[in-house]
């Protein structure tokens, strides 16, 4: 077990404490990274993951970081060339669909945080192993949702989970609920629609409901 990766798998719980939900944004355009990310933290969400999945997503975390009491990560990495481009943006931390050798040594070596993504028992003891008690269960409704965080829980106690993927407003009290969930990764707070049409006030309203989502 790497005691920097426990270290650093500390530091993310304690972000992912600091809201019930984690908004996953998809930003298409970088002059939209600011008001987006005003308009989520007056509504209550401070912690923000702004996936690598566009052209524009480095611009908009660099952007999203100079804001103060603003948390923002980068998701969806994948390599470590990921990784660094994510740090050299100004991400406080990043978020993976799964777990890699070398995608969790690039992050050692960048000294950037990760919530490395788990979908199956065995995947969940491998982090573990590592010193990764943070972990993102992805993608949670296709891989049992619930029920299968529950049944993890039983012999798996030590693993503390943000489940994204698939997940509602209707379904994310239940999850929240669970005692290995810290919080929940969401994209229906800001979906690629409302940005678009730039509708802070709707984002805002919703993040505050979001806000809100308590056991």
């Amino acid at each position: 077990m790497s005691h920097h990766s426990q270290l650093k798998s500390e530091q993310v719980l304690e972000i992912c404490r600091l809201c019930p939900v984690i908004p996953v944004l998809e930003v298409e355009r970088a002059e939209d990274a600011v008001p987006l990310a005003q308009a989520l933290l007056a509504g209550g969400l401070s912690v923000l993951e702004v996936t690598l999945r566009t052209a524009d997503a480095l611009k908009a975390i660099s952007a999203m970081a100079t804001i103060k009491d603003v948390v923002v990560g980068a998701g969806t990495l994948r390599t470590p060339e990921d990784v660094r481009a994510a740090k050299q943006a100004g991400a406080a931390f990043g978020v993976s669909p799964g777990a890699t050798d070398s995608l969790l040594a690039a992050c050692e070596a960048e000294d950037l945080p990760i919530l490395p993504g788990a979908a199956t028992a065995s995947e969940v003891m491998a982090l573990l192993e590592k010193g990764y008690t943070a972990q993102k269960f992805f993608p949670a409704e296709a891989s049992g949702g619930q029920a299968a965080l529950k049944s993890l829980g039983g012999p798996l106690p030590k693993a503390m989970f943000c489940p994204t993927g698939g997940i509602t407003p209707q379904t994310a009290k239940s999850y929240l609920s669970l005692k290995n969930v810290m919080c929940v990764g969401g994209s229906w707070i800001a979906p690629k629609d409302l940005v678009a049409s730039k509708n802070w006030k709707e984002i805002e309203s919703r993040a505050q409901l979001t806000s809100q989502l308590k056991e």
